[in-house]
């Protein structure tokens, strides 16, 4: 009996036992994974309870107080916050009402279990607030936390599993506007201050927590589901073009995901603020997203393209709100779970609001390139990453989870049938509704509406990186049917992955064509159905654009792909002759030549800028420069000749953006320059203010002989404060002077400098610009040296960022071996970097071995 009691003893404890969770790594800097595992089991019911006093002058502190009022569960370590900021910001600690010392180490701030309690608990804190994250202008600021600058801000948990409610008080310069998470419910003014006092936030992650305060304009919708937008954009045409269009695409797209995802609006508002200076198109901060202002504001003479990814945006921001902020990634190595649903169901909610556009051909060019760009680059990565620390987050994200994952995502649903993929979805959403979930929680949902061993087939869409490369055998019989014909996957890495997708193959005649549906599982597959077929013209492999990776083209058949009727088709053709070409496989030349003729009749406004990128890309960086000089003649006078034809408006946009970012010759100039004087004027090509400052810029770096006086006169053009002080600060990249864009470029030494990360690649471009090359060639070791420090002090999107700008232009032998010395010379340089740096130099690696070749 003692024994049964013993054991009985013994089972219970183990079933009551937590998980393990091993402390070898609690009190590294940032959040470490065995930090955040243990926090998860410690503490619950976490409400932030903060308040900030914004002074009225930029460069002073930020008094702030946190009452943080907490369960915690275990106590067999100490309590452990973050905050990333000098101990000196720290002013006071109190733990359930008693003064504490405060330990402030390896940024975070550790209260000894001897203070605390099992059960509720009160810490108050009062701290100056950290401003690495804040983003502070003279006039306005806002938070921008996503993936670990909570912490930069203010103490907290800044894992994404430790969701939390908010009570937030604001006090800011009384002629300030401020929105925040939670509606505003209540205000009180105190002579040149004004206290906004907020109600308390729905649950939600600390990277999703924001508010937005300064001099903006407010707007507001007058739906059944009222919505507040501020705004800083002055230029009445767009305003008046924008706002009511903007609030209408927020309403449609919070019914879509509502009817979608069978789960009504999650949280008490949909408000958002237009932001100048915004580095990301927009980020989905619950109850307050915010944008790029340049995103929202078009004017009426915007193309279907701009307007398309306008709406994009905002459906992808709004998806968010389930998808992100309702249901969290318990981890930020499955961040990629949010992009991928947002950007895959922006796609979907758009297709009603537009019915006129093809959207099997936009998701063809919104994403492949993109993703090709990067997963064709010895710096690729996996969708999912594995991640030890939350400090190295940021390097998660990139075009991999923004576009190879909706390509997945696609493949995926294809194979499971849209109902089956939806249910699983809303099963999703209901079961892990104000929670965190990671990739493996949704495969098992979705394995109950599949037979499709998912598992087995995310392991290498999900876990591994690269694409494979199609190639086909075909053999003919006697009488000229086909006899045979064996497709090939085989991974562009060398290794032996092997992808499990469907695409078609389409088989072209003289009278009718044929198209044969592929479900390719193994490395091989014959296709059996083509067997006893004449033998086709030409053969358009991944005919559909659900196909990913590159396949087979035929040089013979590249004068064809401009005719071809289809237009998902003609996209997938510009797109695999891209590929090849850049594989080795295609001349440059003769790809160029191919996208000139191409870009001569095509009339879908997204096929002219798909071709238009390409185009553009071949003729900077894979022609020489004798070949590049040979053909701008020709194609100056192509394009100047489709603007002068009756194009629409939308077409003609396009084209003369794809013009002015090639005409350098003298003869393109002097017309840029005509145009931007006003003095000749081309029919249904309209120009905004923002078009004519654009082109006073570039006419600058092509070195027109009145450069200083177009840009002298562009400044008085300039009515937005906003838009001429990222002008000023453009100004001296645009020099004819060397030595002030050297000192511009050598001034991003210095943090406090590259704080507007938009103006600061903005600036790089220039000077980096092809046509600048030979003389700023020698900061490329600056620009890879200062990788490191820009990781720790940008955001996310910075280090890739800065990198394509920078040595990412280049295509000279000289830079290789700049670069390639660099990473010879650092073979321990942190990994993730690294790849930041491999993906970028792709271009620049590539025509080495073109040029060698040929």
């Amino acid at each position: 009996m003692k024994n049964l009691f013993l054991l009985f003893g013994l089972i219970l404890m183990i079933s009551s036992c937590k998980t393990p969770v091993s402390d070898e790594h609690f009190y590294d800097s940032g959040i470490s994974l065995e930090l955040a595992q243990f926090r998860k089991q410690q503490v619950a019911n976490i409400h932030y309870n903060l308040s900030f006093d914004i002074p009225a002058q930029k460069s002073d502190p930020i008094p702030s107080h946190l009452t943080l009022e907490i369960e915690i569960i275990d106590l067999s370590h100490p309590l452990i916050l973050d905050f990333h900021e000098e101990s000196s910001h720290l002013l006071s600690l109190k733990v359930n009402g008693n003064e504490t010392e405060i330990n402030h180490q390896d940024q975070h701030l550790i209260i000894s279990k001897e203070a605390l309690i099992k059960g509720s608990n009160s810490i108050e804190i009062d701290f100056l607030a950290g401003e690495l994250s804040l983003n502070r202008n003279e006039d306005f600021l806002y938070t921008l936390l996503v993936p670990d600058r909570a912490s930069t801000l203010f103490p907290c948990f800044d894992q994404p599993n430790l969701k939390a409610n908010y009570t937030l008080t604001i006090t800011a310069p009384k002629d300030w506007k401020v929105l925040a998470g939670a509606p505003e419910v209540a205000y009180e003014e105190n002579g040149e201050f004004t206290t906004h006092s907020f109600a308390k936030s729905d649950l939600m992650s600390t990277y999703l927590f924001s508010f937005v305060a300064g001099k903006f304009e407010v707007a507001r919708s007058d739906s059944d589901f009222p919505q507040t937008m501020l705004y800083r954009e002055s230029n009445p045409e767009k305003i008046a073009a924008s706002i009511p269009e903007v609030f209408r695409l927020h309403q449609k797209a919070k019914e879509f995901l509502e009817e979608y995802t069978a789960y009504p609006f999650p949280f008490q508002k949909l408000d958002f603020a237009a932001i100048p200076i915004f580095q990301y198109g927009g980020m989905e901060h619950v109850g307050a997203i915010q944008y790029r202002e340049s995103t929202l504001f078009l004017d009426e003479n915007a193309t279907d393209s701009e307007l398309l990814s306008r709406a994009k945006l905002i459906g992808h921001e709004t998806a968010h709100m389930w998808f992100g902020d309702l249901v969290t990634m318990d981890w930020f190595e499955d961040v990629w779970m949010k992009e991928v649903f947002a950007n895959f169901l922006a796609g979907k909610l758009v297709n009603p609001t537009y019915p006129d556009i093809n959207h099997e051909l936009s998701f063809l060019t919104n994403h492949y390139p993109s993703a090709y760009g990067e997963d064709r680059t010895q710096g690729t990565n996996p969708i999912r990453q594995k991640l030890a620390n939350l400090k190295d987050a940021g390097s998660l994200y990139g075009s991999i989870i923004y576009d190879k994952a909706p390509i997945m995502m696609r493949q995926l649903e294809t194979a499971m049938g849209e109902a089956a993929f939806q249910k699983g979805i809303q099963k999703y959403i209901k079961t892990y509704a104000n929670d965190n979930a990671d990739w493996n929680d949704l495969v098992e949902l979705l394995d109950e509406n599949t037979e499709t061993d998912l598992q087995k087939w995310s392991e290498v869409w999900v876990n591994q990186s690269g694409r494979p490369i199609l190639t086909d055998k075909i053999e003919l019989a006697k009488d000229g049917t086909i006899s045979s014909f064996v497709i090939t996957q085989t991974a562009e890495d060398g290794s032996d992955k092997i992808w499990p997708q469907l695409f078609d193959i389409t088989f072209f005649y003289s009278e009718q064509n044929k198209t044969f549906s592929v479900a390719l599982k193994d490395k091989t597959l014959d296709l059996t159905d083509a067997i006893g077929e004449k033998q086709p013209m030409a053969i358009l492999y991944n005919s559909n654009g659900l196909g990913y990776g590159i396949f087979p083209i035929d040089e013979s058949s590249l004068s064809k792909i401009a005719s071809l009727e289809d237009e998902v088709m003609r996209g997938q053709s510009y797109i695999n002759l891209f590929e090849n070409t850049l594989a080795g496989n295609i001349e440059p030349i003769i790809a160029f030549e191919t996208f000139e003729k191409g870009i001569a009749i095509e009339k879908n406004e997204i096929l002219t800028r798909l071709i238009s990128s390409e185009l553009s890309t071949i003729f900077w960086k894979y022609l020489t420069k004798d070949q590049r000089e040979k053909v701008l003649p020709s194609l100056e006078a192509q394009l100047w000749n489709q603007l002068q034809q009756n194009l629409p408006t939308n077409l003609k946009k396009s084209i003369f953006s794809l013009y002015s970012g090639i005409a350098y010759s003298q003869e393109g100039q002097d017309r840029l320059y005509s145009i931007w004087k006003k003095d000749t004027e081309i029919k249904d090509l309209k120009l905004n203010p923002d078009n004519f400052t654009s082109l006073a810029m570039t006419l600058a770096v092509y070195g027109h002989p009145f450069s200083d006086q177009i840009l002298t006169e562009e400044r008085t053009r300039i009515s937005n404060p906003d838009k001429l002080a990222r002008f000023d600060f453009l100004q001296p990249a645009l020099s004819q002077n060397e030595a002030e864009r050297d000192a511009l470029f050598e001034s991003f030494r210095d943090a406090s400098n590259r704080e507007k990360e938009s103006w600061v690649l903005s600036a790089s471009g220039y000077i980096h610009h092809p046509l600048h090359q030979e003389s700023a060639i020698k900061h490329l070791s600056e620009a890879l040296e200062l990788l490191e420090d820009i990781q720790k002090t940008g955001d996310i999107f910075f280090p890739k960022r800065w990198a394509s700008v920078t040595i990412g232009q280049y295509t000279s032998p000289e830079a290789a071996n700049i670069v390639s010395g660099f990473l010879e010379a650092h073979p321990d340089y942190n990994p993730i970097l690294k790849n930041k740096i491999l993906q970028a130099l792709d271009d620049l690696m590539r025509v080495q071995r073109i040029h060698e070749s040929n």
